[in-house]
């Protein structure tokens, strides 16, 4: 396994992954929009952002038959709670869903919480939709807290 940050190249898989918690989405099918490209560029360009993803390391990182895994989002937030820590934001976590089970999951989410220590996070939060249950149990046996409610505002363009 290697875990590292994506390329523009794990795109279409990143966007496959995203596409359908439950099955496997073939990202040669996935159509990837101007926003995506731009949204991807941004993350790649922010000091604060990563999009980084667990690959089965065939043929090199990066080789053309390596398969994206998994793949989350950190953000760094600068704040002035926890004595002026940061705090790192995770976002977008899959696992492919025939890989499920063997402890990607939690191998992803130990290594981004490594990765937010090693830069000076004094948390690691995120957010899950109410009806992943399974995801909610995961988080939690990894020794998540649900300590806040969230709440979201959908803006209009």
């Amino acid at each position: 396994m290697i875990f590292r940050e994506a390329t523009r190249q794990d795109l279409p898989a990143v966007l496959a992954l995203l596409a359908d918690e439950d099955s496997v989405v073939d990202p040669a099918r996935v159509v990837i929009g101007e926003a995506h490209e731009r949204a991807f560029a941004a993350i790649e360009a922010d000091p604060r952002n990563e999009m980084l993803a667990l690959t089965d390391g065939a043929g090199g990182a990066g080789g053309a038959g390596e398969v994206v895994l998994g793949c989350l989002q950190l953000t760094y937030i600068p704040g002035l709670g926890q004595n002026g820590q940061e705090r790192a934001l995770v976002e977008a976590v899959r696992i492919r869903a025939d890989r499920r089970g063997a402890g990607l999951g939690a191998e992803l989410m130990r290594l981004a919480a490594e990765r937010a220590r090693e830069r000076g996070c004094g948390l690691i939060q995120l957010t899950s939709n109410k009806r992943r249950t399974a995801a909610h149990r995961f988080y939690e046996r990894l020794g998540f807290a649900r300590s806040h409610e969230g709440f979201k505002l959908h803006l209009e363009p």
